[in-house]
């Protein structure tokens, strides 16, 4: 087997939770009279690894006033995701053919408190061996930090590990760490080249059969 270990991103790879983050996000703009479309939140969030808040930052909002939309996105934030059921299709289908046959984490760009609301009902995390969220690192996706930091948390080598990742950001992250990277596209991303992935796959249930 190649790969010894498995580094799985979170949202809209085993959770589709972007969607909601997009309507909290935009919510939390509208209040200013700022207007976020899908694309702007495609290239802000998941491409350049930025804040769809820097948008207020451009219009001049203060300081103190992007501080209250981001308090307030992250709060609706969280009552979207309490209240909508987020796993993927195939997701825990696929986690128990592979748990046991080889390692897995979570590295996410989720803050701690949305990622334990996520997994609150989805079960998923009794197959992972350890998870990495926002506040385990300094630099997020994409640079490569979660990654070097999953890395010696499972005291493997970069070539023995596979990274499995939804967006442009996470790609560019996982090959900065010299990990072997797989991209599952979604909603927001299906337009992108993902030209340094090593596999685009069309869904998450190819990956069993690709690995074992």
């Amino acid at each position: 087997m190649k790969f010894q270990y498995i580094f799985w991103d979170n949202d809209g790879v085993l959770v589709d939770t972007e969607p909601l983050y997009l309507q909290a996000s935009r919510e939390a703009l509208a209040r200013v009279g700022i207007t976020l479309s899908e694309q702007q939140f495609a290239r802000i969030s998941l491409t350049d690894g930025r804040s769809v808040f820097d948008l207020a930052s451009d219009r001049g909002l203060p300081h103190s006033t992007i501080a209250e939309l981001r308090t307030w996105r992250n709060a609706r934030y969280a009552d979207l995701l309490e209240t909508n059921d987020v796993i993927l299709d195939g997701a825990r289908e696929v986690l128990e053919a592979l748990h046991g046959k080889v390692g897995m984490a979570i590295v996410t760009s989720s803050h701690k408190n949305h990622f334990e609301i996520i997994h609150r009902r989805t079960g998923l995390l009794a197959f992972f061996d350890f998870c990495l969220t926002r506040e385990d690192y300094s630099r997020s996706k994409p640079a490569a930090e979660p990654y070097l930091l999953a890395l010696q948390h499972s005291g493997r080598q970069a070539q023995r590990a596979l990274a499995i990742e939804d967006s442009p950001r996470g790609l560019s992250a996982a090959k900065s760490a010299g990990l072997t990277c797989w991209v599952i596209p979604g909603q927001q991303t299906r337009g992108e080249g993902f030209a340094q992935a090593d596999r685009v796959l069309g869904n998450i249930a190819e990956i069993p059969g690709l690995v074992l």
